[in-house]
């Protein structure tokens, strides 16, 4: 079944946009640091506000609100180092996230794979933590977590709310800064910018302690020479993403898990009960170890994903699927499909087939 290759791993990373592309090699051949007060100095530092206003005019902050970074996990570590005192993260965290602050309460989620608000309601009324992190929506299952309910009960103790929203950003209807967070961290490789390039958003008023300091830069509130071409091109890829109708993507992974389920009945959509962006599939097959999926279906041409783009090179079980209550070996059974703008139907045609060639291979072996 080979042809041309086809890439599902949106939600490790997404294709740079050709806009994307042009804007940040035009502000490559630019000269001029943004801090020199010199003529050169002065027209970067334009680029770079006119950056700052476009990424957030499309998140719906102030451009004030925005301190660039080099990415999400910056970002994440940025906001958690504003804690003055105890942290509670939801366990399906990012690693960027859970292992900065191996310490901190870890508030449970459903078997749903979404966050146990019941229980997070206890466990910040006991511990009164200075700070939670939530994601908007988890990198492995897509399942879109109750933010805007997690905030209220943040507020009631007096604590600062940080949401990881690298992967859900510009994929729901709603800002995710309407939810109610003190920060929000956002990346430009999820959205078609280029890599090397994040930042955190601020709410208004609210004091940011540099985590790297020596300089200046953003405010005070980053040191560093900021990454203009990253900037730009992170610009330039939101203003492709402007007003984007994710419904067809979502009728695409749906019909994908259709199929599949078609072919194995055992097979299960991970968090499929709930809501989930419309771009991610966590697809569960009993017994059918995810490595073997995923080097048989890259040999077809196919690229797909492991848990997080972060540490699915390490193989392990999905710390995710084994918050939600699934065994080990279930754990090691899941595949990441993530799907984006351009996905086709032919593409999702390829999978479909790779994946029932393997799985009938597989099926096979085991009745012999």
């Amino acid at each position: 079944m080979k042809g041309e290759p086809v890439y599902l791993d949106w939600a490790a990373t997404a294709p740079v946009r050709p806009e994307a592309i042009a804007a940040t090699a035009a502000a490559l051949r630019e000269v001029g640091n943004p801090a020199s007060v010199h003529a050169f100095g002065r027209r970067a530092r334009a680029r770079l506000e006119a950056a700052r206003r476009a990424v957030a005019g499309f998140f719906g902050v102030e451009p004030d609100a925005v301190v660039f970074t080099s990415g999400g996990s910056e970002a994440n570590q940025l906001a958690l180092h504003q804690a003055r005192g105890p942290i509670a993260v939801a366990a399906i965290e990012h690693a960027s996230i859970l292992e900065a602050v191996p310490e901190a309460i870890r508030l449970p989620v459903t078997p749903a794979g979404i966050l146990d608000l019941a229980a997070a309601e206890r466990l910040l009324a006991e511990h009164r933590p200075s700070l939670v992190a939530c994601q908007l929506a988890n990198n492995e299952t897509g399942a879109i977590q109750p933010v805007a309910e997690l905030a209220r009960l943040v507020r009631a103790i007096g604590a600062h709310l940080h949401v990881d929203a690298v992967q859900a950003a510009g994929k729901l209807a709603s800002a995710p800064t309407a939810l109610g967070a003190d920060t929000v961290a956002v990346s430009a490789h999820k959205l078609g910018g280029p890599a090397g390039i994040g930042a955190l958003l601020v709410r208004p008023g609210l004091p940011l302690r540099p985590r790297q300091p020596g300089g200046g830069q953003e405010g005070g509130r980053r040191a560093g020479t900021p990454n203009l071409p990253g900037a730009v091109g992170f610009a330039a890829a939101l203003e492709c993403l402007s007003g984007f109708d994710w419904s067809a993507v979502a009728a695409l992974r749906d019909r994908l898990e259709r199929e599949l389920r078609a072919i194995a009945p055992e097979l299960r959509a991970v968090a499929a009960e709930v809501p989930r962006l419309p771009t991610i599939s966590c697809l569960l097959t009993p017994g059918l170890p995810a490595e073997t999926q995923l080097v048989a279906l890259d040999l077809d041409g196919v690229a797909v994903g492991a848990g997080s783009a972060c540490s699915s090179g390490k193989l392990a079980p999905s710390h995710v699927l084994r918050a939600m209550g699934l065994s080990e070996a279930e754990a090691r059974a899941a595949i990441r499909v993530s799907l984006g703008w351009s996905t086709s139907d032919a593409e999702v045609d390829r999978l479909v087939g790779a994946w029932t060639a393997l799985y009938r291979r597989w099926r096979q072996r085991r009745a012999a």
